[in-house]
Formats: structure tokens, sequence, C-alpha cells
């Protein structure tokens, strides 16, 4: 992305994530250390050091605090190449736009909720991070099937990832982590993928031969 596209999704994100909106570069240096690390004991988000998912997450929140905060060592490879505006991370990550955007989320329910069991959503409104990278990182390393013989324990859960856009191709993923296209069989459809591919035909992004050949 050029950097007004860059600083736009950024902002959006914030926008996006709300309540429980997650640092971008702590964010991305999880994720490497994930792939790096994917099923051992240096994965910071793997199902199967823990004999339930909020163990995990307890965990993986550990882990982001420390990166974010500077208090957990990182390892030099991980530290490149990633977006970071601390100004606008200073606003996003305060808890006067977490509480904002919570409340926010009630007023909205309680203007246009028509039902009192729509109320029950709100918790998901509340964690939506949380709770998207829980069913992502448990779902998709204990439950699915497996194109690639990859030396950890992604699956792939679905075959058409209506419920996490995409995310829940671990196996796939995992494989080959540049392709922008999480599906890999014919038969597999990833649903953000034709998103991706409009965004580079008209110009928001562009994606780089390597990692769009296949």
């Amino acid at each position: 992305m050029n950097p007004f596209w860059e600083k736009f999704w950024y902002v959006y994100t914030w926008v996006l994530q709300g309540s429980s909106y997650l640092n971008a570069r702590a964010y991305a240096i999880l994720h490497r250390m994930h792939h790096a690390y994917s099923d051992t004991e240096k994965d910071p988000h793997t199902p199967h050091f823990f004999k339930e998912v909020f163990s995990m997450m307890w965990h993986t929140r550990k882990v982001y605090n420390g990166v974010r905060e500077g208090t957990w060592e990182v390892e030099e490879k991980f530290l490149k190449n990633y977006p970071s505006y601390p100004k606008a991370d200073k606003i996003a990550d305060s808890w006067y736009s977490r509480i904002g955007f919570g409340v926010a989320y009630v007023v909205f329910y309680y203007f246009f909720a028509t039902e009192w069991w729509m109320f029950l959503f709100l918790p998901i409104h509340f964690l939506m991070g949380p709770i998207q990278g829980a069913v992502v990182n448990w779902a998709g390393h204990k439950y699915g099937y497996r194109n690639y013989p990859e030396n950890d324990h992604s699956k792939n859960t679905l075959i058409f990832d209506f419920i996490m856009l995409g995310e829940l191709f671990q196996n796939n993923h995992h494989h080959a982590g540049a392709r922008p296209n999480f599906a890999s069989k014919w038969w597999e459809f990833d649903p953000v993928y034709p998103v991706i591919k409009i965004m580079n035909w008209i110009g928001i992004i562009k994606l780089v031969p390597l990692a769009s050949s296949k």
C-alpha cells in the first residue's frame, strides 16, 4: 500500500475493532512468532499446551501486552517491516477509546434492537478481537483436515470459510503464508480473496508477483 492507504486502513482498523483494538505492531510480531514456532512452546497462541480456550487466550494476552509494552523479549528477526503509528495507537489503545466504543454499542442496541435477546450479542462486540483469535487459533489447530504435511497441527476447519472469512484455512496458510488466497484446492473458497483482487485492480493495494503467482 502507498502511505495514504496504509494510514487510512490503520485508522479504519481502529474504527472496526473499536473496544477490542489490537496494536498492529504487536499483532504482526505475534503472528510472525506463531508461524515461526507453530504449535511449540514458543507459539504465543497454540491450543496444544492448554486444557481449554480461555487459558490459551489468557497466555496470548500476556505475550501481546509484553510485546506491546516492550517487556517481552522479541527476537530481532521479527522486528521489521510493520506499520507503526504511535500517536494513533495512543488514542486507539486507550481506555477512553475502548469504553467510548462500548458505550456506543450499547446506545446503538438501545435504539435499534427489537428484541431483548439481541442484547446478548453485545459481549461479542466488546471482545471481537479476542473472540476472533480464540476461534481461529483453537479451531484452526485442532479441528478439520490437512492438505499439506506441515510440522505443526494446523488444519482447515471448513471448505467454505464463511465464519472467519478465510482465516480457518490454517493448514493452507501455514503451508504458504505469503499467498493472499487462503483457499488452495479447487473445492475450497476464501471469500476475502475476490475482495483482495478487486482492491488490487483499482489500485488500493498491490499484490507482489511471488505471493499472487499460485
